[in-house]
């Protein structure tokens, strides 16, 4: 029998996630759909990226869709919490595909510094030949063993997660599903029959002869600003999206560059913040005086500027020391009423590509990012 054709299998994953979960939009549910297919040959490649659904707030659709995963992805392990050793040795014996659940409590700000080694073992995990170094044995059979920890994970919690966990990530902010915005009821036992008969599908595609290789060899073009670990992060996705075809390919890299827009602007550092503030500050000016600069920075009133110095706001000092740490310093200005203390566009401009995502490309993935999910034909139950 020949293998189901992937394009077709990928959108029957779609619609399943679609009915039971309101995702913020269309390139969100993609992306989850590629990333479940990437769980059945996530070996092929050189990273396997994390999926990392958080909310503001429960209910929002996080626990559903790891629900609906564990249906799709092979060797499924749900869990609410896991320790070091059952991750690492679950890897070993079973290569399974890890759905941490209520990951704030162990991965939050409160809990995150008791749980360094879990954190760092998720994190190692998503590159292929990661291992871990653990004593085994008693006595004189004592010995070091070198564990595998490369397995795909999916992470949902609540608040913000580990800038290094969400570095490696398909990011998606879920939110509470609004009243307009309906979703049919989740029923394991009712649903679980469409899910697995998904499951046996991706997995059938998986293990076809044609696919062994081309996968794993595949280099795609990458829209333009995904470089460095979000190249890694997205390729896998992208490569399984081109291996589909149809409409697969553009919706691939059109939720790339809007999930990645959307992960870079989650929680930028101070220094990104300042560097972001200014851009806007500075807007098409070609120089600034500092004190300019400063008026507009403690004028913004969602940054933290103005209230820096018990509300006295940032200062020169506090201005130039961050900037510093960029390679950017003030310089004496020529201006019409004399010269002054300043920074210009050019001195920033390299901070700025530098540090910050670039704008966004093609208009075409702003208006994909803003259109709800739609929901495709209903998949086939099996008899």
């Amino acid at each position: 029998m020949p293998p189901p054709v992937l394009a077709d299998v990928l959108d029957q994953v779609a619609a399943l996630l679609a009915r039971h979960v309101a995702f913020p939009s269309t390139a969100a549910r993609d992306a989850v759909a590629l990333w479940a297919a990437h769980c059945h040959v996530f070996d092929r490649f050189d990273s396997t990226p994390r999926l990392c659904l958080v909310s503001a707030e429960k209910q929002s659709g996080k626990t559903r869709t790891l629900e609906l995963l564990e249906l799709l992805v092979p060797r499924a392990v749900h869990v609410a919490n896991i320790t070091v050793a059952a991750l690492f040795r679950l890897v070993e014996a079973e290569k399974p595909t890890f759905l941490l659940d209520e990951a704030d409590r162990y991965f939050g700000r409160k809990s995150a510094d008791q749980h360094e080694d879990l954190i760092a073992l998720v994190n190692a995990g998503h590159r292929a030949g990661a291992t871990v170094p653990r004593v085994t044995g008693d006595g004189a059979s004592m010995a070091v063993r070198k564990f595998p920890v490369f397995a795909p994970a999916a992470i949902a919690g609540i608040g913000e997660l580990p800038d290094t966990i969400t570095d490696r990530s398909v990011f998606v902010r879920m939110r509470r599903r609004a009243p307009d915005e309906q979703v049919e009821p989740f029923r394991r036992r009712t649903h679980e029959p469409a899910g697995r008969l998904l499951h046996d599908k991706l997995a059938a595609w998986a293990l076809a002869d044609d696919k062994q290789q081309a996968l794993g060899a595949a280099i795609p073009d990458l829209p333009a600003g995904l470089v460095d670990r979000p190249a890694d992060v997205w390729e896998p996705l992208i490569v399984i999206a081109d291996a589909a075809g149809a409409t697969w390919p553009a919706r691939a890299r059109a939720a790339a560059v809007v999930l990645n827009q959307l992960r870079a602007d989650h929680e930028p550092s101070t220094g990104v913040r300042l560097l972001a503030d200014l851009r806007q500050v500075f807007g098409t000016a070609d120089k600034l005086p500092t004190a300019v600069v400063l008026e507009r920075l403690n004028a913004i009133e969602e940054a933290p500027w103005g209230a820096l110095a018990a509300g006295r706001g940032l200062d020169p000092r506090g201005l130039a020391d961050r900037l510093r740490e960029y390679g950017v310093t003030s310089r004496n200005l020529r201006l019409a009423s004399g010269v002054a203390k300043g920074y210009t566009h050019s001195d920033l401009a390299d901070a700025w590509r530098r540090y910050l995502p670039p704008p966004p490309l093609d208009e075409s993935y702003i208006r994909y990012a803003a259109t709800p999910q739609v929901t495709d034909p209903e998949p086939e139950v099996p008899p």
